[in-house]
């Protein structure tokens, strides 16, 4: 196989040696990244903030939209200054410090975490996949290959962080996961930053002891080490492969520089423009922490939100029309910092974009049209499949069954108290006279942290009967749920792409409009999953976990059918002189969908109480989650139904026989 035209000639497999460096770079920040946000909302709901679902949906929805439109910006200021390597290791920084923070229990540190996080991602997320595709010359048909390995990084990352710092938050402490995150971070600006030999005894090194922590971790439970020991074998089979590739050479020296160098050292003042840069970004994170805050950055309770009413919430569930409600929710939540900072830029880029388009000859104007109707289609997408962070999450929390049960409560044990470990099994039940909740048992957990294994006594009835009984370590936390996704991707990434390869050798490969349809109509049978677990939910209201898993799947294909071919999409329609600018509009979409996708979670809210929210028994929110994504369900297939009719007219106004 010819070798690459790039300085660095080292390759495996064709590629750059280089990617490889990259890959386990970014699968720590990944990992970093998905292990923060797997703890988010529970943190934000069990830990000392005690919001209420609306609080925490609403600062979830503020803190992930900024964090996707930081990186236009963040693209930018390498494109024309720092260059993607410094820019890298900055985002690294501001990210590690930011994961390090979420230790402490202030508001403050907790919004200027975020705040950090949000500037990090900004600088990290657009550049490094830049440097990637550096190490590939212009015309190499590699290219596609590499960044699907890039993209199996990622979500091996992603796989990894609920299995460790989301188990670990959950059950020994919320520090200890956000601990992690941080190491995880650090590892990854290390491996970036070191020399070829330390770059590769710290990926084989880390990728060890992450693995052997994920065999041991969990052996009580066998579904959970079975999962673990086969992510902790990818890990290693990757770090093997790793550390052959980084034998031959490391990344190139060349990759990721500034653009002019000297530009960079020169002074502005006392300090020279690099450092401006970085004070720039110090600066803008009070900012950040105002905005996220929703302006309430030194009060102990969150500032007022738009909280849905319980007759908006007794409406939709009943299928009345709440539309009127609806729109004035959607229009409080658009009126708040967060969401009015993004419908302006996102006004004022779409005007921008479309003074552009009149500059263009005819098929450059269609073809561009073509990209901002499929970009509206992924946001549509976004804001549906994010659900996962917030609502799902919440959901998996409440009303999935997450434990294998040792024995139930027989006729034999009625009137006896018995000694036992309190797990999901006991929600909804009455030990005595008390009603025991959700609420009881993250206290009970909060108050013996450090011990999983602690009694309490129950005085069992005849309601008791066929109760389970069961260990802490039969339990799988909610959050550990969210490596499904990542997971899945890396079982059927490869599979699709060979899928797509084997039709268009027949000439049978679906067109890009018709892959968003697909895409989407696979959302709306994992969220019709979802509700038909609801709907056919036990006595208690709980959900078999095998209805959550087969959404993730089907989730998970309607990701590969869109979110691969996307940003594919971009630079193949866009003409040149706009290419940077469309995919800052593409990253912006994604940061207006992770909002509405908060708003939209909204309307699943059942907590109530202003300082440690109720939560109710399973049977009072099944089906408020249920309908909820039932509803989800019929505008995703009626998205993809439009998809679907529009595709012909998008198929023509592609024009790809004129490429």
């Amino acid at each position: 196989m010819p070798e690459p035209e790039h300085p660095q000639q080292a390759t495996l497999a064709g590629h750059p040696v280089g990617l490889f460096t990259l890959f386990f770079v970014e699968m720590w920040e990944r990992f970093s990244y998905y292990g923060m946000r797997a703890l988010l909302l529970f943190y934000m709901l069990k830990g000392f903030l005690h919001y209420g679902d609306q609080q925490a949906y609403t600062t979830y929805g503020s803190y992930t939209a900024l964090v996707y439109m930081t990186p236009f910006f963040g693209g930018m200021l390498a494109d024309r200054l720092l260059g993607p390597r410094k820019a890298v290791i900055a985002g690294g920084l501001f990210m590690a410090a930011g994961h390090l923070l979420m230790t402490v229990e202030t508001n403050a540190a907790f919004f200027f975490a975020l705040a950090l996080l949000i500037a990090g991602n900004g600088f990290f997320k657009p550049n490094i996949s830049t440097i990637v595709g550096s190490l590939y010359p212009a015309d190499s048909k590699l290219r596609d290959g590499g960044f699907t390995l890039f993209y199996m990084g990622i979500n091996l990352g992603a796989a990894l962080s609920p299995l460790l710092c989301g188990y670990i938050g959950e059950t020994y402490g919320w520090h200890y996961g956000f601990g992690l995150a941080t190491i995880g971070m650090l590892s990854g600006l290390v491996t970036f930053v070191m020399p070829t030999r330390v770059a590769q005894a710290l990926i084989l090194g880390c990728s060890l002891v992450t693995a052997v922590t994920l065999v041991v971790l969990r052996p009580d439970n066998p579904l959970s080490f079975g999962v673990n020991l086969l992510v902790g074998a990818a890990l290693l089979a990757a770090a093997v492969i790793g550390a052959v590739a980084l034998a031959r050479g490391g990344l190139p020296p060349s990759a990721g520089l500034p653009p002019e160098p000297a530009r960079l050292r020169e002074r502005v003042g006392p300090i020279s423009r690099e450092w401006l840069v970085y004070l720039g970004a110090v600066a803008c994170l009070p900012i950040f922490a105002l905005l996220v805050s929703g302006f309430s950055l030194f009060t102990r309770d969150h500032a007022p939100v738009a909280l849905l009413s319980r007759d908006v919430v007794t409406s939709l569930a009943h299928g009345k029309s709440a539309f009127s409600q609806i729109l004035s929710v959607v229009a409080a939540e658009v009126s708040k910092p967060a969401g009015l900072v993004l419908t302006v830029t996102g006004c004022l880029s779409l005007a921008y974009v479309t003074r552009q388009m009149l500059k263009l000859d005819s098929l450059a104007r269609e073809r561009l049209l073509v990209v901002l109707v499929l970009t509206f289609f992924s946001m549509l997408f976004w804001a549906f499949f994010e659900q996962a962070g917030s609502s799902i999450n919440n959901f998996t929390d409440r009303n999935v069954d997450r434990v294998t049960e040792h024995r139930h409560v027989g006729a034999a044990d009625i009137g006896q108290t018995i000694e036992l470990s309190p797990t999901q099994e006991q929600v909804g039940y009455r030990n005595g006279d008390a009603l025991f909740t959700m609420k009881d048992l993250d206290e009970l957990r909060a108050r013996h942290g450090k011990d999983p294994d602690f009694r309490i006594t129950w005085r069992v009835t005849a309601e008791d009967l066929d109760m389970g009984i069961a260990e802490r370590a039969d339990e799988v936390p909610a959050s550990v749920f969210q490596a499904s996704n990542a997971g899945f991707i890396l079982i059927f990434g490869l599979v699709l792409t060979a899928l797509w390869g084997a039709l268009a050798r027949r000439k049978l490969e679906p067109s890009t409009p018709a892959k968003f349809a697909f895409g989407l109509a696979q959302l709306s049978l994992g969220f019709g999953a979802l509700w038909y677990g609801a709907h056919t939910s036990t006595q208690r209201g709980m959900v078999a976990a095998a209805w959550l898993i087969l959404a993730y799947l089907f989730h998970t294909t309607g990701e590969l059918c869109l979110s691969p071919v996307g940003l594919s999409m971009i630079t193949r329609l866009t003409p040149k002189l706009l290419v940077s600018t469309m995919m800052g509009n593409w990253f912006l979409a994604s940061a207006f969908a992770e909002y509405l996708a908060a708003i939209i979670s909204q309307f699943t809210g059942v907590s109530e109480g202003d300082r440690k929210p109720h939560v109710p028994v399973p049977l009072e929110t099944v089906h408020v989650y249920g309908d909820v994504f039932g509803k989800i369900a019929i505008a995703s297939m009626v998205c993809a139904a439009i998809c679907f009719a529009l595709t012909p007219w998008l198929r023509r106004s592609m024009h790809e026989e004129n490429a």
